[in-house]
């Protein structure tokens, strides 16, 4: 596999040029709906692996795939997000493969402020489920162009036109299928190409670890070979042709419809189609704007922002990984940028491109391809990096913790170590810390999902040598305010906790909802705003 940051030709020597050539998005979906699987079939497409689950040697190692963490090959579940940049059809694609469980949807939420699209992966035996439904929206909410794959098909599921029902009614896109099945799910031949009018169909291979022999059939051919199968799915197709379900490429790239793709990650039906589709349809980088709502051009000066943190991807050197969107201009190895929060120079001497664990060095990136700079311990998630022009990107977005818990070493000899992944796993957003500042010292740890803490302890004990006690707190949700509603929440005598965040925010916490509906009500004039959900970067 080439370096995709370099340049073929001078004609690709400008940022938007280069930028033309790159695809950057995120695949997203509830758990087990073969997301993960998804991604390594994308990479055995593109080259990028020899066979399905084994990435290509690299001297006298393997590389690893998309779940690289112990705890993730352990449990066979995603709890961190990963980037997989290779080419494919003269492009480069920078894959932002992200956890599937509820319990990380703010780690996936920070990784689509980085994406230009998003592949959605349904489980057609499950459809659209509650506890995703929220990523899916912020997709919606944000226009993001979204390509939608009904994967399983070779198992028995849903009747796939009751699933376009339900994209449409629960997520707001309307769903216009590219592909269709032919056989019903669970005996499934091939597809509907509803572009040509042939059916594509499949041959499997041994575990789905080569890529499946297609073979295209012309509509006479598979009426004669697929009979019944063929019949319904023309029929099926036909009603799709009635209520104008086509593809349109205008509504596609603003958010409101959603191209649909058939097959089985597993067996590797239908990926080629769905990794065309992300060259051929998905948006190229185009200029951001900045938090001022002012648009920075693609052929500006280098700009980027950080939108992940991530620390022992290797645990031989105990590094520290910055992964950077870049947004304009061309970035180069050893530049010297401005770092927006602080105003100070910072040097990017040691930058890699990202396969998942390994890393290659990197001399050159364009905007959407994502740059990973090594040891950075003074960037934080959100922070905006700049050349020449000052530039500060939108806070990332971030969700409410909803769970709360106290923390101590189990071993105080081990306090050092105990601190310092404290605000290492702070800093990855692993978790929010909090702080009495009035009372105990000992942390308060803030999640969204309970994995949160279990993933802190696990990575606690095994990357920082420090056990750890977590002790569940009665709260259940958190308010910002300020020193005088403080003041009067204390003097009230109830049970809601004063703590404050790194970035001195005084967060009030609650036990019940009723009891904050009745102080608000009591005192509208007191300060108890929703904690906002979002991430501005450091202020140091």
């Amino acid at each position: 596999m080439s370096p995709v940051g370099e340049t073929t030709g001078g004609e690709r020597e400008l940022p938007s040029a280069e930028a033309a050539r790159r695809r950057t998005f995120a695949i997203i979906s509830h758990p087990d709906a073969g997301k993960t699987t998804l991604t390594e079939k994308f990479l055995l497409y593109a080259g990028a692996v020899a066979e399905a689950g084994a990435v290509k040697a690299r001297g006298n190692r393997r590389r690893a795939t998309s779940d690289w963490m112990a705890m993730e090959q352990e449990r066979g579940i995603s709890v961190t997000s990963t980037v997989l940049q290779f080419s494919y059809r003269d492009h480069v694609v920078n894959l932002l493969d992200t956890p599937g469980h509820r319990d990380f949807s703010e780690d996936t939420y920070r990784v689509l402020a980085a994406a230009d699209a998003a592949i959605m992966v349904l489980d057609v035996a499950k459809g659209v489920e509650a506890q995703t439904l929220k990523l899916f929206e912020v997709c919606r909410a944000r226009s993001m162009p979204v390509l939608t794959f009904l994967n399983k098909c070779d198992r028995p599921g849903k009747d796939p036109l009751a699933l376009l029902d339900e994209i449409e009614d629960q997520i707001g896109l309307r769903p216009t299928p590219v592909t269709w099945p032919v056989g019903v799910l669970g005996d499934f031949r091939g597809v509907v190409d509803r572009r040509s009018g042939e059916m594509v169909r499949f041959s499997r291979t041994a575990h789905g670890a080569r890529v499946a022999v297609e073979e295209r059939l012309d509509a006479a051919q598979a009426a004669r070979e697929e009979g019944d199968a063929w019949a319904q799915a023309v029929e099926e197709v036909g009603l799709l042709d009635a209520v104008g379900a086509d593809f349109e490429e205008k509504s596609f790239l603003a958010g409101e419809t959603s191209p649909v793709f058939v097959g089985s990650a597993l067996t590797n039906f239908g990926v080629r189609h769905l990794l065309d589709a992300v060259v051929d349809h998905a948006p190229a980088p185009g200029p951001r704007p900045d938090a001022e709502g002012r648009e920075r051009g693609l052929d500006a000066a280098f700009s980027g922002f950080v939108f992940k943190i991530q620390s022992n991807m290797d645990p031989a050197h105990r590094d520290h990984l910055a992964f950077v969107r870049v947004c304009s201009g061309r970035f180069e190895r050893g530049m010297t940028v401005s770092h927006e929060p602080s105003g100070r120079p910072f040097t990017t001497k040691y930058a890699t491109s990202v396969f998942g664990a390994e890393r290659d060095t990197i001399d050159v990136a364009y905007p959407g391809d994502v740059v990973g700079l090594v040891n950075a311990s003074d960037l934080r998630i959100g922070d905006t990096l700049y050349a020449e022009g000052p530039v500060r990107f939108p806070p990332i977005p971030s969700f409410a913790p909803e769970l709360f818990a106290q923390a101590r070493p189990s071993d105080t000899g081990r306090h050092k170590q105990f601190r310092r992944g404290l605000e290492q796993l702070e800093q990855e957003g692993v978790v929010q810390v909090l702080y009495d500042p009035d009372g105990d010292r000992s942390p308060v740890l803030a999640a969204v999902g309970r994995m949160q803490f279990e993933v802190f302890s696990y990575r606690l004990a095994h990357e920082f040598g420090a056990s750890v006690e977590l002790s569940p707190t009665p709260h259940t949700l958190a308010r910002r305010t300020d020193e005088a509603t403080a003041a009067e929440l204390r003097r009230t005598g109830s049970r809601v906790r004063i703590l404050v965040r790194r970035d001195g925010a005084l967060l009030a916490l609650f036990e019940s909802p009723y009891w904050l509906a009745r102080l608000q009500s009591d005192h509208p004039d007191w300060c108890l705003e929703p904690v906002l959900e979002e991430m501005a970067g450091s202020s140091s």
